[in-house]
């Protein structure tokens, strides 16, 4: 996997184990393999052998230009583990263990690692049995999905204490986002904006929705809640044996903003059979059937809070969120790709692409998608999933 220039270095085997014996892991280190495909942390498989039997451990080494306060990110995600862990065992859930992230402390007790590079690392208990997609294979698997997101969000909304961090400020503020693509356009300082000049255009064209979600926030219809901000399929562990959702992971940017971002990032992820950088645009379409899915299992978990002003807008938040995902995509090909690792040259213009071509399709489809809010809401409302 190759990466931007602000990628900090390979480490050796000598630092690699080094690292993992910092933390509170009973046993011997035997490896700490790279794992999984994220865009953004280094991710390693751990594996300690303890009593002759392997145990295997998550260990994450936080990208510092993504995430500029790494203790602020892991103090979050601490508060928000311990809290889903009680409301578990509140509710008396099966296998308990395997339903929440479980952060492992240092030797010295604390939550992160600081090493001798000043580069920070956590450190979670691996969830057997579980793993990730890329894409979503039935309406099924969609609904489900959706389900664990809404009683995620349900599940945090009682979450006691002081405001969460924002990991990353304005995360989703499509207006800033459209602001730093500009800019970046305007600098062109790789040579790339002849290359992108209509995919500009697209987004120009569509700036009439920027304000929306946030205007409406700002009068205080939307409230503010606490939401995970990056809601795609593969932040869901699936059980191996029954592809149930098991556990929400990559909770990096847990923290405070609106539940249609969490929604529209679950269509933007999980309504088109192509994946995020297809480069044959004609599989980029959306599938009313899975956006259909998405709807019935969200207000499924989430919807004994939503707000009606919430579940209004859940149709447009998928092209919005869409909309921000391109300008992000866009700005980082511009940018010389330095926020996204990349496998090829014009990766990130191939995501802008898909994105793209995902909301033409959304428009295409909008008429029906609306149709399909308003019948799952006249559902979820007669079963009593509406807030008062």
């Amino acid at each position: 996997m190759s990466s931007g220039p602000s990628r900090a270095a390979p480490l050796r085997e000598a630092q690699l184990r080094a690292v993992a014996e910092a933390f509170e892991i009973p046993g011997r280190w035997r490896t700490s393999e790279p794992y999984g495909n994220g865009h953004i942390n280094e991710t390693l498989r751990v594996v300690f052998e303890v009593g002759g039997r392997p145990a295997r451990y998550i260990q994450q080494r936080i990208n510092r230009t993504v995430f500029r306060e790494p203790e602020r990110v892991v103090e979050n995600i601490a508060r928000v583990t311990a809290h889903l862990r009680a409301a578990l065992a509140r509710d008396g859930a099966v296998d308990p263990e395997r339903r929440a992230l479980e952060l492992i402390p240092t030797r010295e007790g604390r939550p992160v690692f600081v090493d001798a590079t000043g580069e920070h690392w956590r450190t979670y208990r691996f969830i057997e049995g579980a793993s990730s997609h890329e894409v979503v294979r039935s309406p099924g698997e969609a609904c489900a999905v959706a389900e664990a997101f809404g009683r995620f969000q349900a599940q945090l909304g009682d979450l006691g204490g002081a405001r969460l961090h924002e990991t990353i400020p304005r995360f989703h503020h499509a207006r800033d986002r459209f602001e730093a693509l500009l800019r970046t356009a305007s600098q062109d300082g790789h040579g790339r904006l002849s290359g992108c000049r209509r995919e500009l255009d697209f987004v120009q064209a569509r700036e009439s929705w920027l304000d929306r979600l946030s205007a409406a926030q700002a009068a205080g219809a939307l409230p503010e809640r606490v939401v995970h901000n990056d809601t795609k399929l593969n932040n869901v562990l699936l059980d191996d044996a029954s592809g149930e959702p098991v556990c929400i992971i990559d909770l990096d940017t847990v923290m405070p903003g609106l539940v249609l971002h969490d929604f529209g990032d679950m269509v933007r992820t999980a309504t088109s059979p192509a994946p995020e950088d297809e480069r044959d645009l004609s599989r980029v379409h959306a599938r009313p059937e899975l956006f259909a899915a998405l709807v019935e299992g969200y207000l499924r978990g989430a919807g004994s809070f939503l707000l009606p002003a919430e579940r209004a807008e859940l149709a447009f938040s998928g092209r919005l969120v869409t909309l921000i995902l391109a300008m992000r995509f866009l700005t980082d090909h511009l940018a010389g790709d330095r926020y996204f690792r990349i496998h090829r040259a014009g990766h990130n213009l191939d995501r802008c692409r898909v994105q793209l071509r995902l909301i033409d399709s959304l428009e295409q489809h909008g008429a029906r998608l609306d149709e399909l809010v308003e019948s799952a809401d006249a559902r979820s409302r007669l079963l009593g999933g509406a807030a008062p």
